[in-house]
């Protein structure tokens, strides 16, 4: 049967269109649908459930964001990636993306960062437009809860996004705006203390995982809203509510205790395991134990064809978010020592006998790909900007590796890649939020080894476990490591910098890349350079601006975040 969504648009927070269009997606059957009205989806069940499951999905607010082609839940696989906005890569040929890592953010100017809070509150409104009139459907009352608990996380998670990115934001409970309304009423702009936020959304989180299912099988496919997912979604949020960023500069420990008990409520359900292959856990087309929430892609509704995107410029790809020598750097020797451009040896093959994460992770001079190794080394370097293509050669000397398929074509993939899943959450994370918040809270007790253990020598990695007798400051520094390093361009080093309130540092740091000259007798010599002038960050980047055009919106009645 052809599987069909349906897209609801509204004109922002306080409009309202009427119009639904529709699209092919892979979670959802039901018959074709191009236009309805607002009144068939209040006296059709299945219509009203398609809407339901659409409100997973998010318009294309800007430029490329909405992963491309097909708006997404949240961003996943743009042309530049929340990574790229970080120590972690630049995008190649900008994206708007520049701008965030020159610190020349502005009310004005988000670049790339500009959807986020009008596709939230939009995504809201649509929420609460089917919590106000769900009971007009003739449905099960099992039905009936199953899609209020759904549309409930997504509201959520909308209002994570929102909080992680400006802090303060303003809840509207179940209320739905409408043209009637008085519009100057500052029940609408009262941005509400980050405590009250965390407090309202985890609360909605606790509410409702009770009522979701354990699986997603049957009429309700891979894609939508599960216990574990809701419980994750507590997990991060709870996290960060711990965190410095969220407590005037200093963790709070009762909070990170609570923090701690919602990640043992998602590692407690029993369900969920480390995948055994890291590199594929990224690319297969099916779910695996580690999905917790995921975007699922099928053949009609692919995202941006990730190989030409992001491939090497010698076999005709793009370039796109390329990692930087900072990230590189911190993958640790096979051994579980650092690596040092100072140590002799590190320095001749400084790519060799590395974290296995970092071979699945990075394509470096030597890799092999596609039948051939990667050639960034100048002079003659295929890759390099000798090469073909040269005007989407690697800034940094490198290119993305992570979520890459060598079976997807580069060249002409159109209507054939674009197939990977996006992971919203995985169980990866979890073990990472609880290792985090149980040594906070306690120390570097079993338990804090274990988790962190877990993912170090999952099989495929096997890297060693951490030294026994870390002290709690020593061992907050290899969590951090180890997210780094295992969460790298899954959009979590943004917040974690943030919450943790070393992005003054992190982000000071200039984006470093690599120069690798070849000699005539074929030994290499190493430089490393700069890679993107002029990467600043200052007090105000903590939190994003709320744009102008939304300030403005609101007769100046929106606070705006602090130094914009």
């Amino acid at each position: 049967m052809r599987k069909t969504a349906v897209y609801k648009y509204v004109a922002g927070l306080l409009c309202f269109g009427a119009i639904v269009s529709g699209c092919e997606k892979d979670y959802l059957d039901v018959d074709p649908t191009d236009r309805v009205s607002d009144a068939a989806i209040l006296t059709d069940s299945v219509l009203f459930e398609a809407y339901v499951v659409n409100r997973y999905l998010g318009a294309k607010v800007i430029g490329n964001e909405g992963d491309a082609y097909q708006p997404g839940f949240g961003r996943g696989f743009e042309y530049a990636m929340w990574s790229s906005i970080t120590d972690e890569s630049i995008y190649n040929n900008d994206d708007n993306s520049w701008l965030v890592q020159q610190g020349q953010l502005s009310p004005e100017n988000l670049g790339m960062a500009g959807a986020v809070w009008s596709r939230s509150y939009r995504s809201i409104r649509e929420v609460n437009y089917a919590l106000t009139h769900i009971e007009e459907l003739e449905m099960s009352t099992e039905r009936t809860e199953r899609l209020r608990a759904e549309l409930r996380f997504i509201r959520a998670f909308r209002y994570h996004d929102i909080i992680r990115n400006y802090g303060k934001a303003v809840l509207i409970g179940d209320r739905v705006s409408s043209l009637d309304d008085d519009l100057t009423d500052p029940f609408w702009f009262d941005r509400r203390p980050i405590a009250e936020c965390m407090a309202y959304v985890l609360g909605e989180l606790e509410e409702i995982a009770p009522g979701l299912p354990l699986n997603n099988s049957g009429e309700y496919p891979e894609g939508r809203a599960t216990r574990g997912a809701a419980l994750a979604l507590k997990s991060r949020l709870a996290l960060y509510a711990a965190s410095p960023l969220y407590n005037d500069g200093a963790g709070d420990s009762q909070k990170w205790a609570a923090a701690a008990q919602a990640a043992s409520e998602v590692m407690d359900l029993g369900i969920y395991s480390l995948y055994p292959d890291y590199q594929e856990l990224f690319t297969a087309e099916s779910s695996n134990g580690e999905y917790i929430f995921a975007r699922f892609y099928n053949l009609n509704a692919r995202h941006l064809a990730l190989e030409i995107a992001n491939g090497p410029n010698g076999y005709g790809g793009w370039g796109g978010n390329i990692p930087l020598q900072n990230l590189v750097d911190d993958y640790e020797m096979e051994d579980g020592t650092a690596f040092s451009w100072d140590n002799p040896e590190h320095a001749e093959a400084p790519y060799e006998n590395r974290d296995p994460r970092f071979y699945a992770t990075i394509l470096y001079n030597g890799a092999s790909y596609r039948g051939r190794s990667v050639e960034t080394f100048v002079p003659g370097g295929r890759d390099s900007q000798e090469g073909n293509d040269n005007w989407n050669t690697s800034k940094s000397g490198y290119y993305l590796n992570k979520f890459i398929r060598e079976d997807l074509p580069i060249i002409n993939p159109w209507d054939v890649a674009g197939v990977q899943n996006w992971i919203y959450f995985r169980y990866g994370e979890i073990l990472l939020n609880y290792a985090e918040a149980q040594n906070e809270a306690v120390g570097p007790d079993e338990s804090v080894y274990s988790a962190v253990n877990a993912i170090r020598n999952r099989p495929g990695v096997e890297m060693p476990a951490l030294p026994e007798g870390l002290s709690q400051s020593e061992m907050r520094e290899r969590i951090r490591h180890e997210r780094r390093i295992e969460l790298a361009f899954e959009e979590h080093r943004f917040y974690d910098v943030r919450r943790w309130m070393i992005a003054d540092e992190t982000e000071n740091e200039p984006a470093y890349g690599i120069t690798i000259t070849k000699n005539t007798d074929g030994s290499l010599e190493y430089e490393r350079k700069t890679a993107l002038e002029g990467k600043s960050f200052s007090e105000q980047h903590y939190w994003l601006p709320i744009p102008r055009t939304e300030i403005l919106a609101s007769d100046n009645q929106l606070e705006q975040n602090p130094f914009y």
